[in-house]
């Protein structure tokens, strides 16, 4: 079956780099096939040109543009369905100067030449762990009022101003990625971040987390030792009225009065 770009296509252009036979397309722009230039498929969202696309056959054991669509909207289409040796005759004829082996990567041979789980890479460096995520603290809410700070970094917006147009805009770190294309909401044109420009928001995303925690254990800490205090004044507390109940009943209970019980 070849991949195709649902109409739930939000325009975002992260799958358009993933592709390793040129497959993705931009709503509107031509594609090429056999060297010749052909009329857009789509003018609304991006497309795929099935004759271009192998399914990742040859390259990955998943569909790379899937793993990085934001939305789930490039899925393989039902009404074309084709082999595995079928796509791979057409990665050779794509790529004929590439020897894909004959334990080559294949989504439908999960985990053969050890690609289980291993996107594409950006051209320009591999791929880099998120920052640490900010740490929960249960002990926290349940004992203050105070609100937890957020624990989502792959959600926190990244401040963009255009180059272009100077228009400014927020993207989710999650796609603030090194060689993935983005695009400006106020004149449309690319903005792809850079490893270097990646690496500082990281370190900067990094520090708050570890800052916001230390804050938090802080915090916890203080909680938990004063409900440490609270609770031995409380059980000081008990020990007191216990004691005072016990003078009340002997104070104020009636003497036995003498021969009633012999």
């Amino acid at each position: 079956m070849a991949t195709i770009i649902t109409s739930e296509c939000i325009n975002c252009g992260a799958c358009e780099p993933e592709c390793p036979n040129t497959a993705i397309y931009q709503g509107g722009v031509e594609f090429e096939l056999d060297g010749k230039k052909q009329a857009a498929l789509q003018t609304e969202i991006f497309y795929i040109v099935a004759e271009k696309c192998t399914e990742c056959v040859g390259f990955y054991d998943y569909e790379a543009c899937a793993a990085v669509c934001p939305v789930d909207c490039c899925v393989t289409d039902p009404e074309r369905r084709e082999s595995e040796e079928a796509l791979l005759v057409r990665a050779q004829h794509l790529h004929p100067g590439k020897d894909f082996g004959a334990e080559f990567p294949s989504r439908f041979h999960p985990g053969r030449a050890g690609s289980t789980g291993e996107k594409k890479a950006a051209s320009e460096a591999p791929p880099m762990a998120p920052p640490t995520a900010v740490a929960e603290s249960s002990a926290l809410a349940a004992a203050s009022p105070v609100q937890t700070p957020s624990t989502d970094l792959d959600s926190f917006e990244i401040p963009v101003s255009c180059r272009t147009c100077a228009g400014e805009f927020a993207v989710a770190f999650r796609f603030f990625q090194p060689g993935l294309v983005l695009r400006c909401p106020h004149c449309g044109l690319n903005f792809t971040p850079s490893q270097r420009l990646f690496l500082g928001v990281a370190d900067r995303l990094e520090r708050f987390a570890v800052e916001t925690n230390a804050r938090i254990d802080t915090y916890n800490a203080i909680v938990e030792s004063a409900q440490i205090e609270l609770e031995d004044a409380v059980a000081g507390l008990r020990e007191d009225v216990v004691r005072e109940l016990r003078r009340l009943v002997t104070e104020r209970t009636e003497p036995r009065k003498a021969g009633i019980f012999g």
